[in-house]
């Protein structure tokens, strides 16, 4: 996986894989995953790579929203980092330096920046998928702008014991589930077009990481909540792994089922960001027999088939051991960064029995914290609502603003 990143190189910038074709926020995922190393190995050769890059894609508001990453910049994009940074606190990865940005600070950043993009101007709540207005896919509110924002939440609550990351999480998740993004089978969807649909139709793709996330919510709140609140949170625990064995081929080896098909002539559809989602379902799902142990019989066993497929299919490239993207058949040509951390992930999820779980600022945990984080100035501002007058100006406007960005556009290739 390290193969493909060369951040920590003179002359290139830290945090960042090639673009193209690998986005801002795969990088924010990969960097999640050599924590997730550390702690099942103890092996400490990556750990420098992580801090440099961590730190310096904090951006200037110092809330994971770099001013560089401004045209792609998604609620979900902004949520990996900050769920690596959340991972770094809850197992006790080294702190950075005191005069650095303290790793339970940033993910507080983002969450309060993400609260403030909470829209009711349409589906009656819930974050847009981008956290800009002009991006592609504003319009669209989606599980992977909402379930990392509901299991930030879960997990700040349990880090800190402060009521209203658990209310916040429980109130995503009751958005997600009126609109339908999780169904009463608990199966989860895609997502749901905003402005013109008001969310009544839902994309009913289903992907590993929408569920993997809903579960590691679950997961939490069912840690965190005694009694009726704690058996609800229990069914919805038990309800998504049973929905959750349509991503596991003949129930042993799991798979994308949406993209991972046969296609001619022998590659599947998945594109480049869909061949990490593996990944961060092994990642979620060994986390949760740590939340809730009595998953453990359930999911156990399924991480340890996944990864001995996985083991066995990684026989491919020039070095005879680069991964696939699906570990259910032969090499298939296809590999990249995502293929790599998923198998990753997948092995060294088995681990999971022989280290200890995550803690809080009441259990062991060091990393400092800053309530009021991401609500100063220098950040990305949320975009107020859009108007019928707004419509009608935005064809001039967007061509001034490209004559703007064309003519300064040397200025962002020197950054």
């Amino acid at each position: 996986m390290m193969s493909y990143y060369s951040g920590n190189e003179t002359g290139q910038v830290p945090g960042l894989l090639p673009k193209p074709p690998y986005y801002w926020w795969e990088a924010g995922a990969m960097f999640g995953s050599l924590i997730d190393y550390w702690y099942y190995t103890g092996d400490t050769t990556y750990n420098d790579n992580v801090m440099q890059a961590m730190l310096f894609q904090v951006g200037e508001g110092v809330d994971y929203e770099p001013r560089n990453q401004t045209s792609n910049l998604g609620n979900d994009d902004q949520s990996f980092w900050a769920m690596s940074a959340m991972s770094a606190a809850e197992l006790k990865f080294p702190n950075p330096p005191p005069n650095e940005p303290q790793w339970l600070a940033l993910v507080q950043a983002v969450f309060n920046r993400q609260a403030s993009r909470w829209d009711t101007s349409t589906c009656g709540g819930g974050l847009r998928w981008q956290a800009v207005s002009i991006n592609a896919g504003y319009n669209y509110k989606n599980t992977i702008a909402n379930g990392p924002f509901a299991a930030i939440a879960a997990r700040l609550g349990a880090y800190t014991q402060n009521q209203t990351y658990f209310d916040w999480a429980e109130r995503s998740w009751d958005w997600m589930s009126r609109i339908g993004l999780i169904n009463e089978a608990y199966q989860v969807f895609d997502g749901s077009e905003a402005d013109k649909l008001n969310c009544s139709q839902v994309d009913q793709t289903q992907w590993t990481y929408n569920a993997g996330i809903m579960l590691l919510t679950a997961a939490t709140m069912w840690n965190q909540t005694t009694g009726d609140v704690q058996a609800k949170w229990g069914t919805r625990v038990s309800g998504l792994l049973g929905a959750n064995m349509a991503f596991f081929r003949n129930q042993t080896i799991m798979y994308e089922v949406s993209c991972e098909i046969n296609f001619a002539p022998s590659k599947g559809i998945c594109n480049t960001d869909q061949h990490s989602f593996k990944a961060y379902l092994s990642r979620w799902y060994a986390a949760t027999t740590k939340l809730a142990p009595w998953t453990a019989p359930t999911i156990l066993p399924l991480l340890r088939s996944s990864a001995t497929a996985a083991a066995a299919a990684c026989s491919g490239g020039s070095d005879g051991v680069t991964c696939p993207s699906r570990w259910w058949m032969e090499w298939d040509g296809e590999y990249g960064v995502g293929q790599q951390m998923s198998a990753l992930e997948v092995i060294q999820s088995n681990l999971i029995q022989s280290v200890a779980g995550p803690v809080s600022n009441t259990t062991g945990g060091t990393s400092q914290g800053d309530p009021n984080a991401g609500m100063g100035v220098g950040q990305i501002k949320p975009p107020a609502a859009i108007t019928m007058r707004d419509k009608g100006g935005a064809g001039a406007l967007t061509a001034i603003w490209l004559v703007i960005m064309l003519g300064g556009s040397w200025f962002m290739i020197s950054d």
